[in-house]
């Protein structure tokens, strides 16, 4: 991973507002930005004062013991959850009042943790649906199926078939999703969320479920989609070797707070990350 560290991450540099950003982002708006956020739930307090900021080709990682709130700072992100106080501006939007669905036309996409998938549906369908905020065609041409339809299907077709080729998966194009192993199913999830042009993507524990070999190649894909597109990835993920080898700034979360921020090194040996993760040692005689 030492080679990947020195061409693929960035130095982060201090802003006036205390956050970091990536050397190469700086000159640039920030693709997210939360300030203050949080949410309640029946009087109590699941996030709390959490704040991030993230670069624009940045790879962020959020990680925190089990419970520790992480998935519902994406449900926030993601207007799954709208919050109980707070900003969340993406691309210098104050993103308040808006629903899923205008937050992924501004540029969001996710992953979930649990696979979320129709698997009745080929793999290449699978990828389709993910276009809802580029195909162009409307529902008259489809229905007489105009010219203008099929120039659309061929175009969803070959961007499919481009996606798909990042995990090198084009060859299951017509395949079940249903019938794919769950770590192909991971992928085509991670395709899918690239099939909606996003400006930011959320990876919810990428890595889960799969074998080292896979997740090694998970790790170069990553990078990959980051360098390609040109956008910035915010991933929650309990491997370890895999937040440490490819994110260039970590928060770490703990009961809905962040307790800790900086590069992969300034976590590794921080000692509230560790007493975290680890508990407090008890003190001798």
């Amino acid at each position: 991973m030492a080679n990947l560290d020195s061409k693929l991450k960035s130095p982060l540099v201090p802003l006036p507002t205390n956050a970091y950003l990536p050397q190469r982002d700086v000159e640039h708006r920030p693709i997210l930005e939360t300030r203050h956020l949080g949410i309640n739930f029946g009087g109590l307090a699941a996030v709390e004062d959490f704040n991030i900021t993230i670069g624009r080709t940045e790879i962020a990682g959020l990680i925190g013991p089990n419970g520790a709130g992480k998935t519902t700072v994406f449900n926030l992100l993601t207007k799954v959850y709208q919050p109980t106080r707070g900003t969340v501006l993406f691309d210098g939007i104050d993103t308040n009042g808006m629903t899923t669905a205008q937050l992924s036309k501004l540029g969001v996409a996710r992953t979930f943790q649990n696979i979320r998938l129709f698997d009745n549906l080929t793999v290449e369908e699978n990828v389709k649906l993910g276009m809802h905020n580029t195909i162009k065609y409307n529902m008259v041409e489809s229905i007489l199926r105009l010219p203008s339809y099929w120039k659309q299907e061929r175009i969803a077709h070959e961007t499919a078939l481009e996606l798909l080729s990042i995990f090198d998966m084009q060859d299951m194009a017509d395949a079940q999703a249903g019938s794919l192993p769950y770590g192909a199913q991971r992928r085509l999830e991670i395709v899918r969320a690239l099939a909606t042009s996003p400006k930011l993507l959320l990876l919810d524990e990428p890595a889960a479920g799969m074998n080292p070999s896979e997740t090694s190649e998970l790790m170069e894909n990553i990078i990959k989609i980051r360098d390609t597109f040109h956008i910035a990835i915010l991933l929650i993920e309990h491997d370890m070797n895999l937040v440490m080898g490819i994110c260039e700034g970590i928060g770490v979360l703990n009961f809905g707070k962040v307790i800790a921020k900086g590069t992969p090194a300034q976590i590794q040996s921080n000692p509230v990350v560790i007493e975290a993760y680890l508990g407090k040692k008890k003190e001798e005689g």
